[in-house]
């Protein structure tokens, strides 16, 4: 299968104006202050459904055939809520797939949806096996989180919107999980502007997309507990998209501890007055550590919000951690 191109994004584009939000992307002072260059925040955690998802999700739906009588996907929470929105809308039943790791609050939010909920097992690979199984016997249409094309050109849209924002971006941060929202975002920014660097950031326990990059292969990596919950998951050993589209976009990929992620969110809480998820804060976290150093203006992507408000006050309180009791 071929990759997702600038004119598939801007397809997409088209397709989902209806759907989505265009979101802000807004100066961070205190950012810019630190870093010594703009900084610009692309405020995706605004979007209608939380997360950036409902791009690729609206995108998948409106490019199913007519026939299609229901959808059905593996979810670590915000591609479920997306899909099930983006389901809602042209009345399709909406079938989410989790494993037990997703956190309750995202659960809840996609049953109040409309789609029904399957918890099985302890990882995405454990959810992705009762999908392939209600694909086989009962015709479900199923739509990735992120190894499809139209999913991957729908979160995509977010680069062309980046650029129209910041022509002269010189590296955009975007959070790295199985790679459809790096792989699109880099489509849109290399076709318009390959000068500009596009960096992965992600977890440094559990970072399936960087650990099969160093092995040259789609590998399995063992699923833990993070603040970065959506960044979760496996890419699949049968990857057919995003693994080469994250080489040979990718300009670099940096992993985050917990405790860098801590301190992203309470930034984003605290200098921007923004309530955002570990994977919508690791851009912020990753230039607060210091693990980039840009050469110039930078957009950061916040992807979601969507995360446990009693989490959120811990670590705005001091944890730095999921395990870990606030010092305040």
């Amino acid at each position: 299968m071929t990759a997702v191109t600038l004119q598939d994004v801007e397809s997409a584009a088209a397709r989902i104006s209806a759907q989505i939000v265009q979101t802000q992307t807004v100066m961070s002072r205190s950012l810019s202050e630190r870093i010594g260059f703009p900084v610009h925040l692309k405020m995706e955690h605004r979007q209608a459904t939380g997360s950036f998802k409902l791009r690729g999700a609206s995108n998948a739906v409106a490019s199913l055939p007519e026939s299609t009588h229901g959808v059905v996907a593996a979810s670590t929470g915000n591609h479920g809520r997306a899909l099930a929105h983006a389901a809602r809308l042209e009345g399709l039943r909406a079938v989410i797939c989790m494993s037990r790791l997703v956190p309750g609050n995202k659960v809840e939010e996609i049953r109040r949806l409309g789609a029904e909920i399957r918890i099985v097992g302890n990882s995405q690979d454990d959810a992705q096996e009762e999908v392939e199984r209600l694909v086989e016997e009962e015709g479900f249409a199923m739509v990735p989180p992120f190894d499809h094309p139209a999913v991957i050109a729908g979160q995509g849209t977010l680069g062309l919107e980046m650029l129209e924002a910041v022509p002269d971006v010189d590296t955009v941060l975007v959070p790295l999980s199985g790679g459809g929202l790096a792989a699109g975002i880099a489509a849109a920014v290399k076709g318009l502007r390959p000068r500009a660097r596009v960096v992965g950031v992600s977890m440094e326990h559990g970072a399936a997309m960087k650990a099969s990059l160093d092995a040259g292969k789609p590998v399995l990596v063992e699923e833990v507990p993070t603040l970065a919950d959506s960044l979760g998951g496996g890419i699949g050993l049968d990857n057919r998209l995003t693994f080469s589209m994250c080489r040979n976009l990718l300009d670099e990929v940096v992993l985050l501890s917990e405790s860098e992620i801590a301190v992203g969110i309470r930034h984003a809480y605290e200098a921007e007055r923004e309530v955002v998820e570990g994977a919508g804060a690791v851009g912020i976290g990753a230039l607060l550590a210091q693990k980039i150093r840009p050469a110039g203006p930078t957009v950061v992507l916040v992807s979601g919000r969507n995360i446990d408000m009693e989490l959120h006050r811990k670590v705005v309180c001091g944890a730095t951690s999921l395990e870990e009791e606030p010092t305040s």
